[in-house]
């Protein structure tokens, strides 16, 4: 039986002590920050979400692991040199005991305690001289009693992709029982014995190298995410990432730019500089593992994009009362309006002459938007336009959560009116305001409401999905509180329509990322 040093003999919990110490002690410089527009923060249950999901596949790599052979030659009084090695070292697998995950001042510590572990090998020995040659060998079976893994890692912004690397990683083996087959190994024990460290500092070395290239798969993996959300054919969301990310003793909080672009256009690199900003705490339960921030600007960038591009307008030629698309609905109240285009259909053009305004506050978003409505006759060959109606309109409405998608729907509140122009007379004031609500309430608002329906997509990795959402609203911002459950397999179509092509080799699977 070997014996364990006093550094193998650290259970999980001095061990991630000790990495979260080297993390404090060795802190990362952190530049100004940005302005973003959307913050992500992961809780502490939302990291516990992530170590339960990649420490059990970062434990079925290290099964049928080869370790480098051994060689050395040993001294033997009398004898002389005797030449012995241990070959086809290969770790058998590996049960996770328990694992931990904790964020320091400047990263992530994961640790582990690893059970079951079990190695097998090949010895032999050799000896010659000018008398005699002797040679033997055998296999072996190796039993670890317990073994501790731990890696620290920090992340960094990196030209509005995220940067992972390790700081600091370790493996430390407990006892080791070699049990020797073959030969005369009764004789040869002794001989194998001094093997024991150095088949505990192969083995502890090729683990730490495996978990470092797991590592260093997950920073492909990260770096490959897009720097934009596909919307539609106007809207794309910048999901750039600004500022490195922000470390809590219990979440790590990431920004992202989140303002809408064309979206034939690449999401530009964001380097505004506004000085240090703090961790948003989150409000309600901490128990949930996402917390995601959209300040309102977010909102008022899509606005302005879809007015940019002359999509908030509508052609309205039907209504729950078609006769009132009639000129001759109105012959007692406007009669110039009949005389002048008798028995005319009529066409509503309703377009917005600014964006909409968003605003947020504690408990409910409202919205603001002016438009025009130009009252058309359809003649015979002809749209002639004879009014136009100014409008301005204030809705208020909700959010919610659909998949990952955040959705709305909104109601009318009120409205005002001033007549802009007419080729027609003076309108009746009382009839124009009951057209106007009829047109807002019941094509104006579910308009509205078919667009915000869809919603636009949240920035969430694909295989992951929210549940058990909830919206909370401060001033200025809307805040999405989750869970998030893991439900698709990433593999290699997968990880390219969320990475895109990252890498010359084939794309990498979420089980080769540790």
């Amino acid at each position: 039986m070997a014996n364990a040093t006093p550094l193998a003999a650290m259970g999980t919990r001095p061990l991630l002590l000790l990495l979260i110490i080297i993390t404090i002690i060795f802190p990362t410089s952190t530049p100004a920050a940005a302005s973003p527009h959307i913050s992500a923060v992961i809780s502490q249950s939302g990291l516990d979400f992530a170590k339960d999901l990649l420490v059990p596949r970062a434990a079925d790599t290290l099964a049928h692991l080869s370790v480098p052979d051994i060689e050395r030659s040993v001294s033997i009084p009398i004898i002389g040199a005797v030449r012995m090695a241990a070959s086809r070292i290969v770790l058998g697998g590996v049960a996770v005991a328990n694992s931990t995950v904790a964020a320091g001042e400047t990263g992530v510590v994961v640790a582990a305690s690893l059970s079951s572990v079990n190695l097998t090998m090949e010895w032999s020995y050799s000896y010659s001289s000018w008398l005699v040659k002797i040679s033997d060998s055998g296999n072996a079976s190796i039993q670890v009693e317990g073994m501790d893994v731990g890696v620290s890692m920090g992340l960094k912004n990196e030209n509005g992709s995220l940067k992972l690397f390790v700081m600091e990683c370790g493996c430390y083996m407990k006892d080791l029982d070699i049990t020797l087959n073959g030969g005369s190994s009764w004789f040869y024990q002794g001989f194998i014995d001094a093997f024991s460290n150095h088949i505990r500092s192969a083995v502890e070395n090729t683990i730490t190298n495996k978990i470092v290239e797991g590592a260093s798969k997950l920073d492909l993996f990260l770096g490959g995410l897009p720097k934009e959300i596909y919307v539609d054919r106007v809207a794309a969301m910048n999901v750039t990432f600004v500022n490195d990310p922000r470390f809590s003793s219990s979440s790590v909080e990431f920004d992202i730019d989140g303002l809408f672009i064309p979206s034939d256009k690449t999401a530009p690199q964001s380097d505004m500089h506004f000085g240090d900003t703090k961790l948003a705490l989150p409000l309600g339960s901490s128990s949930n593992m996402l917390w995601i921030s959209l300040d309102e600007d977010v909102f008022n960038s899509v606005s302005a994009l879809y007015f940019k591009a002359g999509l908030l307008q509508h052609m309205v030629d039907k209504v729950p009362d078609q006769f009132l698309l009639n000129t001759a609905s109105w012959r007692f109240f406007i009669p110039r309006l009949y005389r002048e285009y008798p028995n005319k259909d009529m066409l509503l053009n309703i377009s917005a002459i600014s964006p909409p305004s968003v605003r947020i506050n504690v408990g409910r978003i409202d919205t603001t938007v002016d438009l025009d409505v130009i009252v058309n006759v359809l003649g015979s060959d002809d749209i002639v336009p004879v009014a136009c109606i100014s409008l301005s309109v204030a809705v208020s409405g909700h959010a919610s959560v659909s998949g990952n998608n955040l959705v709305g729907k909104v109601e009318l509140n009120y409205f005002s009116f001033d007549l802009k122009w007419s080729d027609i007379g003076k309108l009746h004031t009382g009839i124009v305001q009951s057209l106007m609500r009829i047109v807002l309430k019941n094509l104006f608002v579910p308009y509205v409401n078919s667009y915000l329906g869809q919603g636009f997509p949240l920035p969430i990795i694909k295989g992951f999905v929210i549940r058990d959402a909830y919206i909370l609203t401060s001033y200025s911002s809307i805040i999405v509180s989750s869970d998030v459950s893991f439900i698709e397999p990433m593999d290699k179509s997968g990880i390219k329509q969320v990475a895109g092509s990252v890498h010359k080799d084939p794309a990498v699977t979420m089980k080769q990322l540790v």
